[in-house]
């Protein structure tokens, strides 16, 4: 019998955590094989090994506690891989040698998987004067998009994707720019974008005075703070970005406070971390916890909750151990402050197990209990772990007594830390745990409400074929086999299209009074939510005692995620928004084809290439169809083969295939490039990129170089909603399905787990 409850987690494992070799051959047989394999390394670190091995192992049996995917897809492999999720970069120096040397270290990292952040706060504004050099800053949007650069040149490069944070302070001078960067679609689109919202700047904002911009000490503009709070508000109205960080509130309740300055989170924010700050994740989930689920007795079973969070830490603990790090100052931080950041995962499933309604006032009241449990039994457990192995190396115990999530801890715990320490700076964390809950069973994601109880999945067989299987809730598959499949759903089972946004904010609350790091969530919010109502979502979860605010409202800019009906008994289906063109399947070819043929010298060698691109007319739009590149340099015959190939198929599956663009023109030459009428090109790969991009433009596919589409095909679509002849949406990058949803932050495939944060 297989052990997981659903089709979709068992290819999420073997998909993504499962050990096979470089050729695919597989290691780990069964789940229980991945179970012992990483419960045998992290067990290794401890005396009694054979002991700790077999008490990790029944944590992880039956996808109690579930660590996050880098120590599930990396920990005992033997591979030289880091088991940390989020990294926050060092201070970037105001100075263009320390700037490229940060650069270097991001790149370093990514380049191992990580998710990074960076406080550009620290980069003298656009226009100010540069000592020494007869010109003037080019301010730090400039080396975003140097970063933005790097990172999809190491993603060419076939290294894991990883994404981006970038902060700036609500009082620098370029924080306008900022908030607009990602206004324009092709700019910056491997970061994600959050202001840094002091104390005094929401003191400004409720009693409508003015605002500084200043660096330096030196002030450069003097703005109204409503205004400037009403521009960051409409940017992420519009267009979901730039996020908000309370950046006061978290370096007051941080517990290293006394030693540390927080300016910077990891890409989802639910770990605000200092420089070369690094955390690893872990999540208990709820879901498996309940006692007698659905009957009038269902609670927690808070004594197993004990236990198994007293494991988790003790195993994310010796992950600090065990785990590599990209760069040396990874590593020093991480062993000095040894921080973890367990959460949970199941939360909404757990509610309608007890018979509550997620976003209610008592809902709220039980996820602060379970995380107050989950707080209590991490600090105990650290405590204890301490008087074993040692407390973390920059312990102090009355200003860590003092400081942030202890005060208002029971006093047996802050005993326990008095005697021994503690193992751990920081404990929790609520991180995004999308692809995490579907391998455990499609459980509810982190503190999220039910998306969706069911939907319909495609599955790509070997023979190339697609089936459809139904993909069903945790708790609802739970109740429905209790029930039987007929059964009616309670009233109390909601979803994250039926919740109003201010109930999204008392959950979020609830959760963040006992977590000592932060929380990764984000607040759906109806497309014909009023701007007005919109800015009272972020001002309550000011007043509630938020540390950031994320929200989501589908739009013609953003686009759309998949909605269900209020039954949520139905298939989700996607809302209109679609901005570009994909093709259910690949488009046949004619008899005869229009195209042009392109010559490519690259210097030093000895011939030229000759690039051949043919289009096809569909939907009365001219559009790339084939390519072919021929040399006779013998040297490139079989890359030149294999992407005349792949380019093709890109292309005659449709849609805006201008990122092929991109990816082309990101990638470089470790042995150098070359200048060609006076450009420098980093490789032959991004000069073919050009040649293709130029054709772009010459047949009017995009409106010119670095640009998108010159016009919007809505005729061309075909994936079709049948009920209302509207677009399906956009399509997953990674397996093509609609099925993209906004999950912690991030659009979400719900076919494969594709995320653009990793």
């Amino acid at each position: 019998m297989t052990r997981f409850a659903a089709p979709i987690a068992e290819q999420i494992w073997d998909m993504k955590y499962r050990l096979k070799d470089a050729d695919g051959t597989v290691v780990d047989q069964s789940v229980e094989d991945s179970w012992r394999r990483v419960a045998r390394a992290l067990a290794a670190v401890e005396k009694d090994s054979d002991a700790w091995e077999a008490k990790f192992y029944d944590a992880l049996e039956g996808f109690k506690y579930l660590p996050a995917g880098r120590i599930l897809a990396g920990a005992g492999t033997g591979r030289a891989v880091t088991l940390f999720n989020c990294f926050v970069m060092g201070t970037v120096p105001d100075s263009m040698g320390g700037i490229f040397d940060m650069l270097k270290e991001a790149a370093l990292t990514m380049q191992q998987g990580g998710g990074i952040g960076y406080d550009f706060s620290t980069i003298r504004p656009k226009g100010a004067g540069v000592s020494g050099v007869a010109a003037d800053a080019s301010g730090p949007l400039s080396f975003m998009d140097v970063w933005d650069a790097m990172c999809r040149t190491i993603m060419s490069a076939g290294s894991r994707r990883g994404a981006m944070m970038a902060t700036m302070r609500c009082d620098h001078p370029d924080v306008m720019n900022f908030i607009e960067a990602k206004q324009d679609s092709a700019r910056l689109r491997m970061f994600n974008l959050s202001v840094l919202i002091t104390d005094d700047f929401m003191e400004a904002v409720k009693a409508g005075g003015s605002w500084d911009l200043k660096f330096d000490g030196k002030i450069y503009h003097t703005v109204d703070a409503l205004d400037l709070w009403n521009k960051i508000m409409k940017g992420t109205y519009d267009y979901a970005e730039p996020g908000v960080i309370f950046i006061d509130r978290i370096n007051k309740l941080n517990n290293l406070n006394y030693v540390e300055t927080i300016a910077a989170t990891n890409p989802c924010g639910e770990q605000p971390l200092p420089p070369y700050g690094a955390c690893l994740l872990g999540s208990i989930n709820l879901a498996t916890l309940v006692k007698d689920p659905f009957e009038a007795g269902a609670a927690m079973d808070e004594d197993a909750l004990y236990d198994l969070v007293g494991t988790a830490v003790r195993m994310m603990d010796n992950v600090v151990d065990a785990s590599r790090f990209p760069l040396e100052a990874q590593r020093q931080e991480a062993l000095a402050k040894r921080r973890i950041g367990l959460g949970v995962t199941g939360l909404a499933d757990a509610l309608l197990m007890v018979g509550q309604r997620y976003g209610s006032v008592e809902a709220a009241a039980t996820c602060e209990k379970w995380l107050k449990m989950i707080a209590r039994a991490s600090y105990m457990g650290s405590a204890l772990l301490a008087k074993e192995k040692g407390a973390f190396p920059l312990f102090d115990k009355d200003k860590y007594l003092a400081s942030g999530s202890l005060v208002d801890m029971d006093q047996d715990v802050k005993d326990a830390i008095a005697e021994h320490g503690i193992r751990n700076a920081l404990l929790t964390s609520i991180a995004p745990t999308g692809t995490i809950s579907l391998y455990a069973g499609n459980v509810s994601s982190g503190i999220e409400p039910v998306f969706a109880y069911a939907y319909t999945r495609k599955v790509l067989q070997k023979d190339g074929s697609r089936t459809e299987e139904e993909v069903v809730d945790y708790a609802v598959k739970m109740y429905r086999d209790k029930f039987g499949a007929d059964a009616e759903l309670p009233e109390h089972f909601v979803n994250a299209q039926t919740l109003a946004p201010l109930d999204h904010v008392r959950m979020q609350a609830a959760a963040q009074k006992w977590v000592d790091s932060s929380i990764s969530k984000t607040i759906n919010c109806p497309e014909d939510i009023s701007f007005d109502d919109f800015k009272e979502v972020y001002m309550a979860a000011w007043d509630q005692g938020c540390k950031g605010c994320t929200t989501y409202r589908p739009n013609d800019v953003t686009g759309s995620v998949l909605s269900v009906s209020e039954t949520s008994e139905k298939t989700p289906e996607a809302e209109t928004g679609a901005e570009v063109v994909y093709l259910a399947e690949p488009l046949e070819r004619p008899q005869q084809l229009e195209g042009n043929t392109y010559k490519l010298k690259w210097p030093d060698s000895e011939h030229a290439i000759y690039v051949t691109i043919n289009d096809t007319i569909h939907g009365g739009h001219r559009r790339p169809f084939e390519i072919f590149i021929n040399s006779k340099n013998m040297e490139h015959f079989a890359w030149t083969v294999a992407l005349t190939r792949m380019i093709s198929a890109v292309f005659r599956r449709g849609g805006n295939v201008s990122f092929v663009v991109e990816e082309l023109k990101a990638v470089f030459d470790p042995r150098g490039g070359a200048w060609i009428q006076g450009k420098y090109i980093p490789s032959i790969l991004a000069a073919i990129g050009g040649v293709i991009e130029t054709h772009l433009i010459e047949t009017g596919f995009i409106e010119g170089e670095g640009m998108g589409l010159k016009s919007d095909p809505h005729a061309e679509v075909v994936a079709m909603d049948a009920s209302q002849g509207k677009p399906k949406g956009k399509a997953c990058s990674s397996c093509g399905q609609y099925t993209l949803r906004m999950v912690e932050g991030c659009m979400t495939c719900s076919s494969c787990g594709h995320s653009k944060c990793g």
